[in-house]
């Protein structure tokens, strides 16, 4: 009969989003792997097992929480509606940021001193952006939006929702604003403002 693998896949979400729940709420200085392992109900040898070392640790923190965000970011479905699309991507952002507010810190703000991300996890990281790319590209290509660089609108839609949405995770909003009630309307101000005026004939749409 096999023997029973302890350390497992579970085991390994478990003590990440524990590890990222104590860098959260104490700092990154509370990042102990042994509190961690006690945490969990584990031992440190699962952890050195699972990650290797406390750089490593958080350097698969930082992976999980893009690649959460690109599983949510890539769900959305890409019907051609390039400024719909663009609101849709906005809103999943921010369900992201909210359903893993643990790990949004250590993706965006480097929330834990000298650590840098190896090649692989930042490859991983740009790669999540893709679906909004690809929505400011065919936006622009099929003439829905303005002829503007791709780049414009994706970096503008980027800029609104990371804004929009760490200052509602820091708390920094001012007093008494509703930003569940107005978050999807920024987003369609922003994304509806890049469409092409039905006037605008100073360039021909590309072909699918």
């Amino acid at each position: 009969m096999p023997r029973p693998r302890t350390h497992d896949e579970t085991l390994r979400l478990k003590l990440l989003d524990r590890a990222g729940e104590l860098i959260s709420s104490d700092g990154p200085k509370a990042l102990s792997l042994r509190k961690l392992a006690a945490d969990a109900g584990t031992s440190t040898t699962a952890v050195y097992s699972l990650f290797g070392s406390k750089p490593d640790l958080v350097n698969a923190l930082y992976a999980e929480g893009f690649r959460r965000f690109g599983t949510r970011l890539a769900a959305v479905p890409h019907t051609g509606d390039a400024a719909s699309d663009l609101v849709r991507l906005g809103i999943a952002y921010r369900e992201s940021a909210l359903a893993d507010p643990h790990l949004y810190a250590i993706m965006f703000t480097r929330s834990v001193p000298g650590f840098e991300p190896n090649a692989e996890a930042e490859k991983l990281a740009r790669a999540t952006l893709e679906p909004l790319a690809r929505v400011a590209r065919d936006g622009v290509s099929s003439g829905q939006f303005a002829d503007v660089a791709p780049e414009v609108i994706m970096v503008s839609s980027w800029g609104l929702v990371h804004g929009l949405v760490s200052l509602e995770m820091s708390g920094t909003l001012p007093s008494g604003f509703d930003l569940p009630g107005w978050y999807e309307k920024a987003l369609r101000a922003h994304a509806f403002g890049w469409l092409r005026p039905a006037s605008d004939t100073s360039s021909t749409p590309l072909p699918h």
